[in-house]
């Protein structure tokens, strides 16, 4: 299987937790046999979209084709990032929309027409590591960063299945915690999942 994991932390000083999961999940997969390539959009350079009519109608520049050129590439998805006030990071959504246009990832035969999911036949993976427990931020706040990213980019893409790993208080794990999480993602990495 081909694997994109896109690492959406934007620190690029630092290693955090999330780097290390995103690594032992690559690290496995190769092991398997399965292909990987990674995009890091901490390091990639690109401007904000300010309009609806740049997202639809202008040309991404040259770091965010070659991201979607390895996202066309992939079988298999892995987002990873840190929760940050609830969502996201905003350099990885602006990633995202960069990358997720019209014409990449969608597309309208017309006015008052459905849209078209261009990217059928991937799965994805989103990872996130928060300060907070798992299960409060599933149950609580109803996971609703991670339910938008599923449900209004990547299924609307046509990516599925898009199933969701939550790393609960990361600063606070007891010793030997951040070794559970590492194993459990590389046995994700072994089956690309």
């Amino acid at each position: 299987m081909r694997v994109a994991v896109i690492q959406g932390h934007p620190d690029t000083h630092a290693p955090h937790f999330g780097h290390a999961l995103a690594a032992e999940y690559e690290g496995a997969a190769k092991e398997s046999g399965h292909e990987v390539r990674t995009i890091d959009v901490a390091r990639l350079d690109f401007p904000l979209l300010r309009s609806a009519r740049e997202w639809q109608e202008g040309s991404p520049c040259e770091a965010i084709r070659e991201a979607q050129k390895t996202i066309t590439w992939a079988d298999h998805l892995v987002v990873v990032f840190p929760l940050w006030l609830g969502d996201m990071p905003a350099l990885l959504k602006a990633f995202l929309e960069q990358a997720f246009r019209p014409g990449f990832a969608i597309a309208t035969e017309g006015p008052g027409r459905a849209w078209k999911r261009l990217l059928k036949g991937k799965s994805a993976r989103i990872v996130v590591t928060m300060g907070m427990p798992a299960f409060f931020y599933r149950v609580y706040f109803r996971a609703h960063s991670v339910k938008s990213l599923k449900r209004n980019i990547l299924e609307f893409s046509g990516v599925s299945p898009v199933r969701a790993t939550y790393v609960g208080m990361v600063e606070g794990k007891k010793p030997g915690g951040h070794h559970l999480w590492l194993a459990k993602m590389r046995a994700l990495g072994r089956r690309a999942r």
